[in-house]
């Protein structure tokens, strides 16, 4: 089911980067306890002004894709967010995109 959830969440993507939060590095971990998916992310800013918007996409592309009712989102700002968490395959689609990564 986790492997699942991480594919939906690979269609999630940042509002700012062209780059879906999995291979952004923004999923910090994900737990099923009781029925109810508990996601912890991280943002690319501790102000984004967008958190909202991805928690909403989160909730919504898990509703939708997998049934899945009880999510429960935490953002984790105690580590800030860098690019060396992007994982290979996000930073070969970046610099497709002319990003330098």
């Amino acid at each position: 089911m986790i492997n699942k959830i991480y594919d939906s969440l690979k269609e999630v993507y940042d509002p700012e980067i062209p780059l879906d939060i999995v291979n952004l590095g923004l999923v910090k971990a994900i737990d099923i306890k009781d029925n109810c998916i508990n996601i912890v992310l991280m943002l690319t800013s501790p102000n984004c002004p967008l958190q909202d918007v991805i928690v909403s996409q989160v909730i919504s592309k898990l509703k939708n894709d997998l049934n899945i009712e009880n999510i429960n989102i935490t953002l984790d700002f105690t580590t800030p967010w860098s690019t060396s968490l992007i994982t290979k395959e996000g930073k070969e689609k970046l610099q497709k995109l002319g990003w330098k990564i």
